[in-house]
């Protein structure tokens, strides 16, 4: 009976993010169309902020509680399927044209910045640590506070920037639909709500019902967990993709990884230092491996069809090896 039960969530779980995604999308057009703001700037940071929601829970709480290894996994992991799965997903359905503001700005910021936290990850291992004398679960670096409160800084300013960016050339789009400013609020606090609860029921089902069937707390924190954290996202991007918003369908998906890489790991880090593990480390090259691919997809006019489908095998192909390791 108790299985029945986490079905029916899991089933509701997904409507509400469905309906949550179509109802946030709506709400954050509008907004961008009132204050003729750029639909990519608000998927950049109203959307990223919203859909990223889970993950600031997952990651906050596991660093109050001091067991906060699972920031690092969790944003790296989420990162991973914003890039792979999302734009994938999205590039199957409709081939996705990228605007050039997020070619020359937004995108290689994200690069960046990953790629030199990589690099100060890498630095205390540099002499200590030799590939052959280490495993896969033992604690090779750390993301310190010191760390943290410079992610935290590093993502202020770029807020910062992209609203007086946002001020300095206003919008030119023709809005489809725009409603009074307190229901647009009202539309996106609703959204993120349902997306959130959404999120959480399916989050939950789908560990028991994985749990169940024998799955390991492994992989099921690699697969459920992961692919639960990042719906918001993949629902949100597909809804606004299907709707023409292609700035706020991909504005969400490098927002969301700049937001989870300098807010979430930076918040997390600064309330307890987060231990990093050799597989961590393997999977953080992953990371800026499948980051400069995607960014080679993207500087083409468009992701079409079959870079999507080798984006959704390429994330097969890491929870394979993630789980085989």
């Amino acid at each position: 009976m108790e299985m029945v039960g986490q079905i029916l969530l899991l089933i509701l779980g997904f409507v509400a993010l469905i309906k949550g995604a179509d109802i946030f999308v709506d709400g954050s057009s509008s907004l961008a169309a009132i204050f003729k703001v750029p639909t990519v700037i608000i998927g950049l940071t109203i959307v990223a902020l919203g859909t990223s929601a889970p993950e600031l829970a997952v990651s906050t709480s596991a660093a109050i509680a001091g067991s906060n290894e699972i920031a690092l996994s969790n944003v790296i992991g989420s990162n991973i399927f914003n890039l792979l799965m999302v734009l994938g997903v999205c590039a199957i359905i409709k081939p996705i044209p990228i605007d050039h503001t997020i070619k020359r700005r937004d995108y290689p910021f994200s690069i960046i910045t990953t790629v030199l936290l990589f690099a100060a990850l890498c630095i205390p291992m540099i002499g200590k640590v030799s590939l052959g004398s280490v495993k896969m679960a033992d604690n090779v670096s750390l993301v310190s506070r010191p760390i943290g409160i410079v992610l935290l800084v590093v993502f202020i300013g770029y807020i910062a920037y992209l609203i007086y960016d946002a001020k300095k050339h206003p919008s030119k789009e023709e809005p489809t639909k725009v409603m009074t400013p307190l229901k647009s609020v009202i539309f996106i606090v609703l959204g993120i709500g349902l997306i959130v609860a959404g999120g959480h029921f399916v989050v939950e089902s789908a560990k028991y019902i994985a749990a169940a069937f024998g799955m390991s707390e492994t992989l099921i924190g690699l697969t459920v967990v992961a692919l639960g954290t990042s719906l918001p996202e993949l629902v949100t991007s597909i809804v606004a993709s299907r709707k023409g918003e292609n700035g706020l369908a991909v504005g969400n998906v490098v927002g969301s990884n700049i937001f989870n890489m300098l807010f979430i790991l930076g918040v997390s880090s600064t309330i307890h230092p987060v231990a990093v593990n050799l597989a961590s480390i393997c999977d953080f090259i992953i990371l800026i491996a499948v980051t400069v691919l995607c960014y080679i997809f993207a500087i083409t006019k468009k992701i079409n069809r079959i870079e999507g489908v080798v984006m959704v095998l390429l994330y097969v192909g890491t929870v394979v090896f993630a789980a085989l390791r």
